[in-house]
């Protein structure tokens, strides 16, 4: 049954979603998509070489395109940035549709690395009929309220976890005025939310990947939460949080103890 926990609308964009989304980053199976397809997940996040995922959704498309949310984009490399446009034609093609839902301009670490004829250039393509919105997948938060707060783009992909809560007082605040998009990712903080650090007691509790998933769900700001499982079994570890809804007042000031802990045992760790 879907509930304000469970599914919602992607900011401004009309979209409606799922609350939690699929990455098939660590290659988890065709299985593995199609078992996220069945348990309702429709917001999905593909890089270009994710065969799997590429694979599921030309498949099931077919004549119901318009019950999946795709996001992809161009991504800032080393020595410069993906053509914007000319990844759009390659995913196109990839995927077999007419359109993509949504288009990021992906790894932007630092203001630097996003211009003004980046934003010109998404913006662009926010007026072709073959994208439905634009966004950006930023570390820079100070900058990312700067352009969420002007509108320049239509949804934010971003880090947030338990140990990661910066966007709290950073972003989320600035989210009003257009209320963009907010999609988060690594609930886990790549698994380090699952493991005891040195700091915390040996007979202490650890969450489970559920919890670090409702974590992030229980905030009302973020829309979609991306999981990458590696198997089916994850998926289904992490599909539980759907039915298990909010944190309690009080799991969620545990979540926020050990995210500390953990946050200041791996100090070199983004």
């Amino acid at each position: 049954m879907e509930s304000e926990f469970t599914h919602g609308v992607l900011g401004t964009t009309g979209l409606r979603v799922c609350r939690l989304g699929l990455s098939a980053t660590y290659r988890p199976g065709e299985d593995t998509i199609r078992k996220a397809i069945e348990s309702g997940v429709n917001y999905f996040f593909c890089y270009g070489f994710d065969s799997q995922m590429m694979s599921v959704l030309r498949d099931v498309f077919g004549n119901n395109r318009e019950r999946y949310v795709v996001s992809t984009g161009a991504y800032n490399l080393l020595l410069g940035r993906q053509n914007f446009k000319r990844t759009l034609e390659k995913r196109l093609k990839q995927l077999k549709t007419d359109y993509i839902d949504v288009f990021l301009y992906l790894g932007v670490m630092k203001t630097r690395h996003f211009q003004a004829r980046d934003i010109e250039e998404l913006q662009a393509l926010r007026e072709d009929n073959r994208v439905r919105a634009v966004g950006i997948s930023i570390h820079d938060r100070k900058y990312a309220a700067e352009l969420i707060s002007n509108g320049a783009i239509d949804v934010l992909m971003m880090r947030y976890n338990a140990a990661h809560r910066g966007a709290e007082q950073d972003i989320f605040p600035y989210a009003g005025n257009h209320d963009p998009g907010i999609v988060s990712y690594t609930a886990t903080r790549w698994g380090y939310l699952l493991r005891r650090p040195t700091s915390w007691p040996k007979e202490g509790r650890v969450p489970t990947a559920s919890e670090c998933y409702r974590f992030v769900l229980s905030n009302p700001q973020v829309d979609v939460c991306l999981m990458a499982p590696s198997n089916l079994r994850h998926l289904e570890q992490n599909l539980t949080a759907l039915r298990e809804g909010p944190l309690s007042i009080e799991d969620l000031e545990f979540m926020r103890k050990f995210g500390d802990a953990v946050h200041g045992s791996k100090k070199w760790f983004m």
